[in-house]
């Protein structure tokens, strides 16, 4: 047995024995533990409160401090990979809204300002980049542009335009063919049972050009092919012009005459879609689309049908200025010796005496096709002027500041306003276009005039009947070429044109 006897309390023992027994048990390190511990709770309770109040005033000046917004706060995010294959599908992923300006309209009746997001009933959020600037300026084109802060949208919930605007996107999301296109001569309904074709067919070799332009009806609606209302048309005509591009960024079959309509048309599609929502795909078919562009320009002027034909006019040279002022705004490249050249044709173009400007003649009157020329008189129509009036603006000519412009717009366009009148041939849709275009950039009493003239022109023939409804009828002088496609696409982009295109140098 051990020496050691272990002692147990009885019940006689009291408290103080059993306490100083289990003291001298316990270990001195727990002692010495103890009592530090008492230390500074002793002391913490006797300290001063600087610490505390020091904290307390940093908290306060960071408060007071202008710190930026939160939607100001750009979050760096990877980037994004995705193969640049055109027969994928597009991305789906969902990128925010820019917070981009709106213009100050004219169109006062049915347009307002607001700080808040865009109420197009079903159609989705404008959603443009708003550092669209002008060839070496600024402002904007293909996207919202300008200044201010502010966002355009329909007033109300009804309003006439927008149901015009929207039943046009509409018919022509009906008539999407299922590989993506927009058939010239061959559309029909998707669910079957279609007439439209009935007197509504346009060249067979226009395809690429109607896809681009049914494409940019939706983009100037604020769709976008990742989102909105019609995203999934957006990406349907999209890879299907991406399946047409050749190697060397051809869009159009180089076969027809005349293909550079199709390839600048094309291109403006892409590179508009591209600068919504920056999807690599996009980017290298734009770009390529872009580079081929400019290799048709002919050295120290501008262009014609095709490549290499050293010839130029006005028309094709309208929708190629359109397509550098977009790559601009895309962040492209583009080459100012060559902006200077187009600047130097339309100038040649145009009457230094009257402001009008000719097809390939300075100063002549609007050309039309064989056959045409009795039943619309090129007298009827101002569209190279128009065209030329968008080309000086788009390429950096200030219109406040321009005699030629100011002689194109007084002397010329608002003597000739849109009129639908089959009789008389005045029914010219690609001149409402150009037209519409320039004289919101230029502003004013004149767009006024013209906006008046073109609003009932336009919304009183929209179709409304079975599967027309939403279209317009492939009336005019081009009307033949284009079909029913065309104009329903083109027609939908003149009632656009108040939030697609900011003005450029902010004239009102």
């Amino acid at each position: 047995m051990s020496a050691d006897i272990v002692r147990y309390p009885s019940v006689h023992q009291d408290f103080n024995e059993v306490l100083i027994e289990q003291i001298h048990r316990t270990p001195w390190i727990l002692i010495s533990g103890a009592i530090h511990v008492l230390v500074v709770i002793v002391l913490m309770l006797f300290m001063p409160t600087d610490v505390a109040v020091a904290s307390n005033e940093l908290t306060e000046v960071t408060i007071e401090e202008d710190l930026p917004d939160v939607e100001e706060i750009e979050i760096e995010e990877p980037p994004e990979v995705e193969p640049e294959v055109p027969t994928e599908d597009l991305e789906t992923d969902i990128v925010p809204d820019s917070n981009d300006d709106a213009n100050e309209s004219d169109d006062n009746e049915d347009y307002e300002e607001t700080t808040g997001d865009s109420d197009l009933d079903n159609l989705s959020k404008l959603t443009s980049d708003s550092n669209n600037d002008a060839i070496g300026l600024g402002g904007g084109i293909g996207g919202g542009g300008g200044k201010g802060g502010r966002r355009r949208r329909l007033r109300g919930r009804g309003t006439k335009k927008l149901r015009v605007v929207m039943k046009g996107l509409d018919w022509l999301a009906r008539h999407q063919a299922p590989n993506g296109s927009w058939d010239a001569d061959g559309f029909s309904c998707q669910d079957g049972g279609c007439h439209c074709l009935e007197e509504s067919r346009g060249g067979a070799l226009y395809d690429v050009g109607v896809t681009g332009l049914s494409l940019l009806a939706f983009l100037g609606a604020g769709e976008s092919p990742r989102n909105g209302v019609y995203k999934d048309n957006l990406r349907k005509g999209l890879r299907w012009l991406m399946t047409q591009q050749d190697a060397e960024g051809c869009f159009a079959a180089r076969t027809t005459g005349n293909y550079s309509y199709n390839q600048a048309i094309a291109t403006l599609a892409m590179i508009e879609a591209y600068d919504m929502v920056r999807m690599p795909s996009l980017k290298s078919s734009a770009e390529k689309g872009f580079n081929f562009c400019m290799s048709m320009q002919n050295p120290y002027k501008a262009w014609r049908y095709k490549s290499g034909d050293g010839q130029n006019d006005m028309s094709v040279t309208g929708w190629m200025a359109m397509v550098m002022k977009a790559a601009k705004g895309a962040g492209f490249t583009v080459d100012q010796r060559r902006v200077g050249w187009a600047q130097d044709f339309v100038a040649e173009m145009t009457s230094e005496e009257t402001g009008r400007v000719g097809y390939r003649r300075a100063g002549e009157t609007t050309v039309r096709e064989r056959g045409k020329v009795e039943e619309f008189p090129g007298t009827e129509s101002e569209a190279m002027t128009a065209a030329g009036v968008c080309c000086r603006i788009f390429l950096g000519e200030d219109p406040a500041n321009s005699r030629e412009i100011k002689l194109g717009v007084d002397n010329i366009l608002v003597k000739k306003l849109p009129l639908w009148d089959i009789a008389r041939g005045s029914i010219d849709m690609y001149y409402w276009y150009y037209g519409t275009l320039a004289l919101f950039q230029v502003g004013g009493d004149a767009y006024r005039q013209w906006n008046r003239a073109m609003t009932e022109a336009i919304l009183e023939h929209q179709r409304t009947d079975g599967n027309f409804s939403g279209s317009w009828d492939p009336k005019g002088a081009w009307g033949e070429s284009g079909g029913r496609v065309y104009s329903t696409a083109l027609m939908t982009m003149c009632l656009e044109v108040y939030y697609r295109y900011g003005r450029v140098f902010g004239t009102k």
